[in-house]
């Protein structure tokens, strides 16, 4: 039972952190390289929402697997596990249902994201975009932390 918790709970952070590197280092850079601003940002704009719930759901998933083994883990290690995946489960909360709400509402009021760079609309945007990338970097890292931490956890 032991062993397949700890599968479980590696696969949970495995495709977490490996979609988030995807989506974050692959998938945005090329499509920005293949399409103009206006139409990548569309195409982003439109797989984040998912992009953020998946990670969302797979935050609150490895704490759900690491509370039904604690037991079986180690007293120091589960609960620094257990904040990491809390602190990432309440970021991509803010992020899903509150930060990006607001991105989405002053990217409509945005004309072009290829002229105007001074405008408004824009420089409030790149203000969201620039804490919505940063949260996303500190999502990472936490995974990346849990990463190493997971060798620590069973007794």
């Amino acid at each position: 039972m032991r062993a397949a918790g700890m599968l479980l709970y590696n696969l949970v952070l495995c495709l977490w952190i490996g979609g988030m590197v995807l989506f974050t280092f692959v998938v945005t850079p090329l499509l920005f390289r293949h399409y103009d601003r206006n139409v990548a940002g569309d195409i982003v704009g439109t797989l984040i929402p998912a992009y953020f719930r998946y990670n969302l759901l797979l935050a609150l998933l490895g704490a759900a697997l690491l509370l039904a083994f604690w037991w079986a883990w180690s007293p120091l290690p589960r609960r620094l596990a257990l904040v990491l995946l809390l602190g990432a489960a309440l970021v991509e909360g803010y992020v899903s249902f509150r930060l990006h709400p607001q991105i989405a509402a002053v990217k409509k009021t945005v004309a072009s994201f290829e002229s105007d760079p001074g405008s408004p609309a824009r420089k409030r945007f790149r203000t969201l975009h620039a804490l919505s990338a940063a949260l996303n970097l500190a999502v990472l890292a936490d995974g990346v932390a849990l990463l190493v931490l997971r060798p620590l956890l069973p007794k």
